[in-house]
C-alpha cells in the first residue's frame, strides 16, 4: 500500500512515461465546445478513455450526447468499439454529467508491468476518439 505522496509521485512517473512513449499534443481540453473534454483515466482497476459533457444546463448537455448517440453505429464500425454510454452519470462530487467511455479492466497504474498495456490501450482508444471527433466536429458542434 502506497502512501498518498507514494501515490501521488507514481502517478506522475506514470504520465511523465506515457508522454515519453507517446510524445504528442492530444486534443483533450481543446475541443473549442465549452464543456465537452476528451480524457485519460488509470487507476488500480482499469484505464479508461473518456468523453465527459459537463454543461450545466441539462437540455444542452443532453443535445452533445445525444449527437454522440446518433453517431454510435458509424463510431463502431470506423472507429472505436465498445463504447459505453452514460446520459447521467454522477461524479463523486455529486455532479452529473454525460459520459462515454471505453475502458480495459485487469490493469493497475501501481503495477509498473502493467505500465506498457496502459499505455498502448490510451494511445489507441485516444487515437481514434479524436480522429472520430474531428470527422465529426462540425456535426457536434451544430446543436
Amino acid at each position: 500500500m502506497y502512501s498518498k505522496q507514494e501515490a501521488q509521485q507514481l502517478k506522475q512517473e506514470f504520465w511523465i512515461a506515457f508522454a515519453e512513449k507517446y510524445p504528442r499534443k492530444w486534443l483533450l481540453y481543446d475541443t473549442k465546445i465549452k464543456d465537452f473534454s476528451l480524457k485519460f483515466f488509470v487507476d488500480n482497476k482499469k484505464a479508461q478513455v473518456l468523453i465527459d459533457i459537463e454543461p450545466r444546463n441539462d437540455e444542452t448537455r443532453y443535445a452533445y450526447f445525444e449527437k454522440i448517440e446518433a453517431l454510435k453505429n458509424i463510431l463502431e464500425e470506423d472507429h472505436i468499439q465498445d463504447l459505453v454510454y452514460y446520459r447521467d452519470f454522477t461524479l463523486e462530487s455529486g455532479k452529473t454529467i454525460s459520459r462515454i467511455f471505453v475502458e480495459k479492466d485487469g490493469l493497475s497504474v501501481s503495477n509498473r508491468n502493467h505500465w506498457d498495456a496502459i499505455f498502448d490501450f490510451l494511445a489507441e482508444k485516444m487515437n481514434a476518439l479524436e480522429l472520430a471527433f474531428y470527422e465529426f466536429e462540425d456535426y457536434i458542434k451544430d446543436i
